[in-house]
Order: C-alpha cells, then structure tokens, then sequence
C-alpha cells in the first residue's frame, strides 16, 4: 500500500475529524498506487493518521476512511453500509430517506436516497467507484431494494477523471416509483428527476410547518415537484399555489396534488419576476414559503447569491400579512448560516418588518452533519413570524 506523507502542521485538520485533505497539503507519496487506491497517510513526523482514497487528479486528493490501522475491504464496506442503515432506522422514516450521506456515514463520495423499495446510488469519486459492485452487494443484503438505479449524471465526477453514468444496478426500477413522506403520497422518477429523482432533506421541515396552516392562504415559490404546497394542503390550508418556473416538474406537482385529493393551484412563472407582480399588486398571503435552488455552487460567487437571496426575501416579506410567517430556506452550501441569517435581517430592514424567529432549523436527521466538517451542514431554514 502507498504512503501519502502531509506537509509540516497539515494534519490539524484530520485529528480534528475533518474528512478531505487538499492536494496542495501533500509532502510526498512513496510507492505504487493508481488514482482512487486507498493509501495509508502520514503525519510529517511519519505518524500514521488513518486510511484514505487517493486521487491526485482531485483537488480533494485524500478522502479519509478510518484512522484506524484496519483492513479496507469487502467486510469494511459492508459495515460502513449497516451502520448507515442503522441510523437511519433509529432516527428517520426508513421507508424514504437518504441512506447514506458521503463522508457523514464515513463513505466519501456515496450517496444513496432510499424511495420506498428501490435506492437510488450517486458515485462521486473515484475510490467509491472501485468498490461499486462490493456497496451494491452491502446495499442488497442489508436493505433487500427491489431495485438499484445509478445516477451518476453529475459534472462533479469530471474533476476525479469519471465519465457521467447512468443505469440499473440491480432488479427491477419502473419508470415511477410510488413513496410516501409525512402521510402524502408522491410519484418519483429515480431515472430522470432532478438529482437522484426527490430532495430528501426537507422533510422534517415541511412537517414542522403543520402548526402555521390552518385556514391559511399560502404561496410556495420554486416549488418544484410541490412537495412543501402538498404539505401545505395536507395541514389544512385554506388556498395554496405552487410556483415554479419548470412545467415539467409542475406536471409533477399537479399529479401528486390530484393522487392526494388536494386542491392547489400551481402556475409556471420566473419566480423573481413573479413575487415582484404580486407584491405590485399588492397581494397578502398568511404563510410565503421560499425554497429556491442553489444560487451558487462556488465560493467565488457567493456576493451575488446573497443579493439573489435579499431580493426573493425582501419581496416574500413584503407578501407577508402582520403576523403571518415566511419559510425562507438555501441550500447553497457556500453560503454559510450566519451570512443567510444577515440576508434576511438586511431584507426585514429593508421592507420595514419586524420579524420573530419560531424556528431555525437545517436538514433532516437523515443528512447527518459532522460538527468537524462544516461541509457537511449545507441547508438553511428559518420560520419566521413578520410583524409591521
């Protein structure tokens, strides 16, 4: 096995916890490797700090695995994948949930999202990618999937030398897979939906809006396949419309909304140039929910999705009635917790509303965050009660 030896004090951050070692913190490697082989890493002192993927093509060239002195092999990987399942039995609704999260479940660059039967996998480096067929294996004997579909259609493979991949890895996957979330039921297109088919991670949030429905009327923007306005409806709701800009994912919506029973509207508009219409025609709604996409996927521009997420704050505030409440949410990882919350202080100054803070809250139990990797906690959501 080849040594990767760090430079000189490089090894603070991996006693701290914290998973990635960049490739410019590297002293030496000593031995024969390919791209993707586990190597044993060293401290500048030639202490041995843990086992890890090595990729020089990745900025991220070491993504750690154990700093224990154990064997990497079918058995490990199988643990890893049991201890994963574990969690999620223990704290989430193991019937849809993400089952594993990368490095959160100590398998860097994997991720699988469970949808009732079938598990959808993501490989993202190329270490994981040697082991595919041994997690496939793990997966099956610990879950029992009917089926297995690989969505590694994603750009991110490209900087690990990978090709984007698609296609079944084991059973049977039809082309709509039925799951529920939160006692609502919802249609998932694990092959061609966004991502791995459904965003996860919101789930314990869409649930904690149940006391805020009641008779309210509600504006979901970016709502996507409308899972937050079906939750809206499910809650009791007076009048929901969706928002989203895609009528792909609105056909979605409208699907789910009808297999439900619920009566909500959806309408196709650039969200940006929507709320600004409504607050024009000075519309009021008891509870605004804004679930954008990403505004940036780097740090290099993270100014202007803070501009980005004023604008959609400050015109979901002024939508707002007194005393009603805005769900306000970023999922950009870039954009740290404190920078979103300075966001929306700035929005409320803005637009002359006070507001109160009902909860701050981030993403499910089934994306797990490790407190010595900031990396791994990426999504913001405030509930927010708006007075004049």
């Amino acid at each position: 096995m080849a040594k990767v030896t760090l430079r000189k004090s490089r090894e603070t951050r991996v006693y701290s916890g914290h998973p990635w070692v960049y490739l410019s913190e590297i002293e030496r490697v000593e031995g024969d490797f390919e791209n993707g082989d586990v190597v044993d890493v060293l401290s500048a002192k030639g202490t041995f700090l843990g086992k890890a993927f090595y990729n020089p093509r990745s900025q991220i060239a070491l993504r750690m695995l154990t700093t224990h002195d154990e064997p990497i092999d079918e058995s490990f990987f199988h643990r890893r994948v049991q201890d994963a399942w574990r969690f999620r039995q223990t704290f989430c609704d193991p019937e849809s949930c993400r089952l594993i999260f990368s490095e959160s479940d100590f398998l860097p660059g994997l991720v699988v999202d469970k949808f009732g039967d079938v598990l959808a996998l993501q490989s993202l480096c190329l270490g994981i990618e040697k082991w595919k067929d041994v997690i496939v294996d793990a997966l099956r004997e610990t879950v029992h999937p009917r089926g297995i579909y690989e969505r590694s259609d994603v750009p991110v493979r490209r900087l690990e030398g990978m090709d984007q991949t698609t296609g079944l890895l084991f059973g049977e996957v039809p082309d709509t897979v039925e799951m529920w979330e939160n006692g609502i039921h919802f249609e998932v297109d694990v092959k061609n939906g966004q991502k791995t088919g459904f965003f996860l991670d919101q789930k314990e949030n869409r649930a904690a809006m149940a006391p805020l429905m009641p008779g309210a009327r509600v504006l979901d923007c970016f709502c996507h396949n409308g899972s937050f306005a079906l939750h809206a409806a499910k809650y009791g709701a007076a009048d929901v419309l969706g928002v989203d800009i895609s009528e792909e994912a609105l056909a979605v919506a409208r699907k789910n909304a009808a297999y439900n029973g619920f009566d909500v509207r959806f309408e196709a508009h650039n969200c940006f140039d929507h709320l600004r219409q409504l607050t024009d025609q000075k519309e009021r709604f008891d509870v605004v929910i804004l679930d954008p996409p990403a505004f940036t996927k780097t740090r290099a521009a993270v100014e202007s999705a803070l501009r980005g997420y004023k604008e959609i704050n400050l015109r979901g505030l002024k939508l707002t009635r007194e005393g009603g409440f805005l769900v306000t949410c970023s999922c950009s990882q870039h954009v740290s917790p404190q920078q979103f919350h300075d966001v929306v202080c700035q929005a409320a100054k803005e637009s002359r509303k006070k507001l109160r803070l009902v909860e701050s809250r981030t993403q499910g139990h089934d994306h797990p965050i490790l407190p010595a990797s900031p990396e791994t906690q990426y999504l913001k959501c405030m509930i927010l009660q708006v007075m004049n």
